[in-house]
């Protein structure tokens, strides 16, 4: 229980939550010290009114002395109720009193143990040890062997006791703690067998075993207004003024009215090694004295030395007492410390403790909340993020909320990268949230790209993306890297022209694949130019593969009236170009175009395209050309313009080639010209000479030469003419002898297709042609070309009308073989044997040789079927 004592003279009995349980009306003044027994059974107090009284908590017992004088302490015996309800008491009057009840008759024994050496200020009692502090400093009583045994002096240059109490408590049996302005002393109570160690005060005598070992000591820089044990360590209540600070703590009598710091809490050690310290909230703290605050604590059952460790349960409490205010103070636990650290602002420390498994594991998600809450407060918008995964795991409804008050904060561009599209994986609102809140900004359009590219798309809805997306389209905060996120949405959402629009725009060099992918071309019309800057090449071959669907109207057009920073006059050089090699026709519309298009970039193509196309105006094209000073194009286009005189002049006026000259000329098929070359060259002497050496075979040499004025003098006259003569000479051989290989080329065919018309063609009947008998075993000539003759219709193919030219019988006689000749007559076979018998017979008197020169002998020595009219007509 806890006991308040207030100037009034009521005591309030209270329990561990403050809910009061008794109340007492001890005394008409201020209660100056309370003290309870062992057994938390009886309670005595004392007050300035000069009366102790000690009363019973759980009974109406109580016990009321008169002394007469203030009374400032007192102190019951641990035993009470069982040594005779004895306590000690101490006031103004300076006496240590004792009294102790009569064992018979009734009222009680007063005993004065000590007077004479001023006030009693403190009082404490443990087991058979009774200490009290004076004006003089501490005595230490044996109240078993009713025998002083030490004396502790006051420290020198403390305020007086009226204005800060000495302090003691009782560490344990043994061990006595004082605490007297800013001075702190530890007495130990020893035997004679322990031996004396260190620092030490003793009153012993022969009689006396105990003595006190001063075991620790130190001063503090402050004023002790309260000290209790915490184990090994100390529990220091501090009272600071401004006037100590300034006087860097000074001894002197500690404040005035309102000059007061808070109150501190100092855990120390034996040594003054500080562990911690706590300012306490008081209320009202600017106008109390060092005196106004007491420290209780309710004693902790184990001892010293057990290293300050206890049960759980059983930690030991302190009472903070000022006027107004009690402030309960216990050791920390593990959600404690935490709890602190919290408070203190050391959020990452306080989640380091619960990942370290301190605490219960639900205090993660408060512990990170509160984290989280601090770092957004600071505007650490970043590392708030970057926890968030550690801090919310897997938990969707945490992650979707820290989401929504990011986007509130408009600081979800932090959090994107990363938000979970699995364990757990959000809702696709969350996702779309977080995707249109980075449209928004053009620092986040690069977030929001790679966010697109990494998040699967069913994660979510396109749409609502797109929507946010295109009302900027055309203003200036869609950037690049915005597009290129619209086009990835717009293949998500499966709009592929769209997203080809864009990608052509911004010069992707994929687009080229993604047209083949999803069959885009008819998309082309309206991003030619773009497609065309991205890359020429593939552009045009796309172009005029797809010339059907892209016509080239469209594409000139297109690059014509482009407002885009372009080399245009050369896209469209590149592409005309093309398509006139694949299709001279398809683009004949811009031929003229072309003329000036390859004049600028591309000369040397020119000439082949000229003598090409027939679909540019010759007039522009020489104007063209004329501004260029393209000669040898001026010398074609005047051809086709019909002014070969002024192609001729330019030839050899500017081009000085008399080759080009002689071969234009040839070209023209025009005798004028070359009396004009003839003429154009004999105003200068060189070309007369470069003209006899081109010229061979073109013109006579001699009429040349003849046209020459007298006196004109000819460069390498001489070697030219040995030249020509020579190339002439060597010309006129070449032609006789031509001429003899082609004369008897032309007998040795004649000959042979005499004797090719002279020969008959056999056609056996249909018996024959099946059984494979021949009539004529002597001519294999006729049985080789029989099958081709056979599929003439001998009607047409015969001079005498499909009839035999000897009997005149029809030539389709059943069962009867034909003769056709190359001449065009047919016999019947029966009838042409006949006849060559006849004519053997009328020529047996010529000589044998006549027949040799006919050549109606074969090799084998048998004679061949001839015409008989034809063989009759040449005789």
């Amino acid at each position: 229980m806890v006991a308040l004592g207030t100037h009034n003279g009521t005591l309030h009995i209270l329990d561990f939550q403050g809910n009061q349980v008794k109340e007492i009306a001890a005394h008409t003044a201020t209660i100056n010290d309370i003290s309870f027994d062992a057994d938390g059974e009886y309670i005595g107090s004392c007050s300035d009114d000069g009366t102790v009284v000690i009363s019973s908590l759980f009974t109406d017992e109580k016990l009321k002395f008169e002394y007469h004088r203030p009374m400032k302490t007192i102190a019951l015996d641990p035993d009470y109720y069982r040594n005779y309800r004895r306590f000690a008491t101490g006031g103004l009057a300076g006496q240590v009193l004792i009294l102790t009840k009569k064992t018979w008759g009734g009222g009680y024994h007063k005993k004065v143990l000590r007077d004479g050496e001023g006030p009693i200020h403190s009082m404490k009692w443990r087991t058979d040890l009774l200490a009290w502090a004076n004006d003089a400093g501490v005595k230490v009583h044996d109240m078993k062997m009713d025998k002083g045994i030490a004396f502790i002096e006051r420290p020198k240059g403390i305020p007086r006791a009226e204005f800060l109490l000495p302090q003691l408590v009782w560490q344990d049996d043994t061990v006595l703690v004082i605490g007297w302005g800013t001075s702190v002393k530890i007495a130990a109570i020893r035997t004679d067998s322990q031996g004396l160690n260190g620092m030490q005060r003793s009153i012993t005598t022969a009689s006396y075993q105990k003595y006190v070992d001063i075991v620790g000591s130190f001063q503090t820089s402050y004023h002790i207004s309260g000290i209790a044990p915490f184990g090994d360590l100390l529990v220091v209540l501090a009272y600071v003024s401004e006037e100590d600070k300034e006087n860097n703590f000074s001894n002197a009598v500690p404040s005035r009215q309102g000059t007061a710091q808070r109150p501190e809490i100092h855990l120390v050690s034996w040594k003054n090694d500080e562990l911690t310290t706590d300012a306490l909230p008081i209320h009202g703290y600017e106008h109390y004295k060092a005196k106004d605050y007491a420290l209780a604590h309710a004693p902790f059952s184990g001892s010293s030395n057990a290293g300050g460790q206890w049960a759980a349960g059983d930690e030991p409490l302190y009472y903070i007492v000022s006027p107004k205010d009690i402030v309960v103070a216990k050791p920390r636990d593990t959600e404690d410390h935490i709890a602190w650290l919290l408070q203190h602002g050391w959020h990452e420390k306080a989640l380091a403790a619960v990942e370290a498994g301190q605490g219960r594991t639900e205090l993660l998600d408060e512990v990170g909340s509160r984290y989280l809450d601090h770092l957004i407060i600071e505007r650490k918008y970043a590392e708030a993020a970057r926890l968030c995964p550690k801090l919310l795991r897997g938990s969707p409804s945490a992650w979707e909320r820290w989401v929504f008050h990011f986007a509130h904060l408009r600081q979800l561009a932090v959090l994107v990268p990363y938000i979970p599209t699995e364990n757990p994986q959000l809702s696709d609102t969350a996702y779309e949230v977080a995707l249109v809140a980075l449209t928004t900004n053009p620092s986040f359009h690069k977030l929001l790209l790679t966010t697109v590219k990494k998040w699967p798309p069913t994660l979510y809805s396109a749409s609502p993306v797109i929507s946010a997306i295109e009302p900027h389209l055309n203003s200036s905060s869609m950037t690049d890297l915005l597009k290129e996120a619209l086009a990835e949405l717009y293949v998500i959402n499966s709009q592929y022209d769209k997203a080809f629009s864009l990608y052509a725009e911004l010069l992707k060099p994929e687009v080229f694949e993604f047209i083949e992918k999803h069959n885009l071309h008819d998309d082309v019309h309206d991003k030619v130019v773009n497609l065309m800057t991205l890359d020429n090449k593939r552009t045009v071959n796309l172009l005029i593969q797809h010339r059907d669907t892209i016509p080239p109207n469209d594409v000139v057009g297109q690059l014509l009236h482009t407002s885009q920073s372009c080399d245009k006059k050369h896209l469209l050089h590149l592409y005309l170009h093309a398509l006139f090699e694949t299709d001279m026709n398809a683009g004949k519309d811009f031929h003229d175009m072309q003329v000036e298009l390859y004049a600028d970039y591309e000369p040397r193509m020119l000439l082949p395209f000229l003598r090409t196309s027939q679909h540019y105006r010759l007039d522009k094209a020489y104007e063209i050309f004329a501004q260029k000073e393209l000669v040898r194009e001026q010398v074609f286009v005047l051809g086709r313009m019909g002014n070969a005189k002024e192609a001729l002049s330019t030839i050899i006026n500017k081009l000085e080639d008399i080759q080009e000259a002689v071969e234009f000329v040839m070209e023209q098929h025009d005798d004028e010209l070359w009396e004009e070359l003839i003429r154009q060259c004999l105003q200068k002497p060189e070309m007369v000479g470069m003209l006899l050496e081109h010229t061979v075979g073109n013109l006579d040499p001699l009429y040349i030469v003849s046209l020459v004025p007298d006196g004109l003098e000819i460069p390498r006259l001489r070697d030219r003419l040995v030249k020509i003569v020579t190339d002439y000479r060597t010309e006129t051989s070449l032609r006789h002898g031509c001429n003899d290989i082609l004369k008897a080329d032309c007998v040795n065919l004649l000959v042979k297709y005499y004797q090719e018309a002279r020969r008959g063609v056999y056609m056996a009947s249909m018996d024959e042609e099946v059984t494979g008998t021949r009539v004529d075993k002597g001519s294999s000539r006729a049985s080789e070309r029989s099958s081709s003759v056979r599929a003439l219709e001998i009607k047409s193919r015969t001079r005498c009308g499909a009839r035999c030219c000897l009997c005149f019988d029809p030539l389709s006689i059943q069962d009867i073989s034909v003769i056709v000749f190359h001449c065009c007559h047919a016999y019947h076979l029966s009838c042409l044997e006949g006849g060559l018998d006849s004519m053997k017979s009328n020529s047996s008197s010529q000589g044998s040789d006549e027949g040799s020169e006919d050549g109606d002998v074969t090799p084998s020595g048998e004679s061949r079927m001839r015409c008989v009219l034809c063989t009759t007509a040449a005789a």
